[in-house]
């Protein structure tokens, strides 16, 4: 795996970013099998309601315990990567301060939302951790970890983003253009 640069820095990443980078791409591979899994999970449920008349409740759970870490897993490479969608109608037309002040915002508000969702996460596992799921009676936590993992990642990697956008490289600085 060669190391990731930033787009606006051509030096290669320091060791928090290369990191950072590793673990992220280590999630994405456990979505890609949790993908393989949930395929498989379905068709399988598919196959024994069809040709067996058989349900498997606990295939169903799994499958949604895949979509869970599919999803969760593999969007902090995506922002790493700034491969997420994103609408950037006003920002590619701005230059200078205006264009790194909306970068901050923007990165601001994902942060925001990183705390409120893990927010949101606590308070609800504090009611639904003490229970398990119907099939497998799977402890709601771990159930829930992907999600958990996934958006403590997500965090750290909106947190990157954000200092790289307060303090960009010294020769992007100079040009007054927004690192992301």
């Amino acid at each position: 795996m060669t190391p990731v640069t930033h787009p606006a820095d051509s030096s290669p990443q320091p060791a928090f970013d290369t990191a950072l980078s590793r673990v992220c791409c280590w999630f994405e591979r456990l979505a890609i099998v949790m993908l393989l899994a949930t395929t498989f999970l379905v068709v399988l449920q598919v196959a024994a309601r069809n040709i067996w008349q058989l349900g498997l409740p606990w295939a169903d759970e799994l499958a949604r315990y895949g979509g869970l870490g599919i999803v969760y897993l593999a969007v902090p490479l995506l922002l790493l990567q700034d491969g997420h969608i994103a609408v950037d109608i006003v920002i590619a037309r701005l230059r200078g301060r205006s264009r790194r002040a909306l970068a901050i915002i923007n990165e601001l508000i994902v942060v925001g939302f990183c705390g409120l969702f893990l927010f949101g996460s606590y308070q609800f596992m504090l009611k639904a951790g003490k229970f398990s799921t119907p099939a497998l009676q799977m402890p709601n936590l771990l159930f829930y970890l992907p999600a958990l993992v996934g958006m403590a990642l997500f965090t750290i990697v909106a947190l990157r983003r954000l200092v790289r956008a307060c303090c960009p490289p010294a020769d992007t600085a100079s040009t007054g253009s927004a690192a992301s």
